[in-house]
């Protein structure tokens, strides 16, 4: 079970940190933080996390695996989601540069899916010094333009929220939705996991607005330079049926100096949580290359 850890964040704003790290590891010392994407939280690195590194050193000896925390990111999960904090690049970047720093990680390994993914680049290019490698997944570097917002502030007034029950958010989130194309149980699953129960049903853990105000830090610009000023090495990780593309994967691969890359069969984008046994095997072999160099 994962142990809580609080961070503070940029602007004060309090954080909560889970260590996955397996009682045997050793709790100081450089280790792997994972970053959420938008409206995720911490737990759902879960099925991933479960012998992520069985890594072994120089000469074949074993090594104990790295500390491996997950951040709830500012209005997310168990983190605070003050109405007038900053939901900003930079506030997400700080945050995470925090968690790093506080919690005696660096140079950490940043493993970040979607938003958390934008993140954990753009802490890599600004504090180099912190970060020893990135992974990135399923996340794309391209402006994804006004019409995209526009969609999702529509998606979101289309939530039938409060959901009656916590199954009645699972079956609508899997199959309901309009912008699920056939019943996708996983889908379901992930959004259940990010509701809590009110006096009149079951809500999100976070407030829509403010998932909109972040997603509109990034969507309407590309985010290439940033992405050239990663120097430590990096996999660019994307499932078959992602929102990332082939294309524009293999074209991050090369604007990055040190980029390698890998893709998951039958994923999505939520590729960690729906393939967690697929996932490690893809990012497995470049974690063990740079947590055992």
């Amino acid at each position: 079970m994962a142990r809580r850890l609080d961070v503070t964040g940029a602007d004060g704003v309090r954080l909560a940190a889970w260590d996955f790290t397996p009682g045997a590891a050793p709790q100081a010392g450089p280790g792997v933080l994972l970053l959420h994407g938008l409206m995720g939280h911490a737990a759902h690195w879960a099925p991933a996390v479960g012998g992520l590194t069985a890594a072994t050193g120089r000469g074949g000896a074993q090594q104990p695996p790295p500390r491996t925390i997950a951040l709830d990111q500012r209005g997310h999960g168990h983190s605070d989601k003050p109405p007038a904090a900053a939901f900003t690049r930079e506030a997400y970047v700080a945050d995470a540069a925090a968690a790093v720093e506080q919690l005696g990680l660096g140079p950490v390994t940043l493993i970040g899916h979607s938003m958390g993914a934008l993140t954990a680049w753009q802490l890599a290019a600004e504090r180099p010094e912190l970060v020893r490698a990135l992974v990135i997944c399923d996340m794309r570097a391209s402006a994804l333009g006004a019409a995209s917002q526009r969609e999702w502030r529509d998606w979101f007034r289309r939530w039938p929220t409060p959901f009656p029950s916590l199954d009645a958010a699972r079956r609508w989130f899997g199959e309901d939705d309009p912008w699920v194309e056939r019943p996708h149980p996983a889908r379901g699953a992930f959004f259940a996991e990010v509701m809590a129960e009110h006096p009149d049903g079951w809500r999100p853990v976070f407030d829509p607005e403010q998932m909109l105000t972040s997603r509109a830090t990034w969507v309407h610009d590309a985010h290439w330079e940033s992405l050239a000023q990663v120097r430590c090495p990096t996999l660019v990780v994307r499932g078959l049926d992602g929102e990332l593309g082939r294309a524009e994967a293999q074209e991050m691969v090369r604007v990055l100096p040190h980029g390698a890359y890998a893709e998951i069969p039958d994923a999505g984008h939520l590729l960690h949580y729906e393939h967690p046994d697929a996932w490690r095997e893809a990012v497995g072999p470049f974690l063990n290359g740079v947590l055992t160099s």
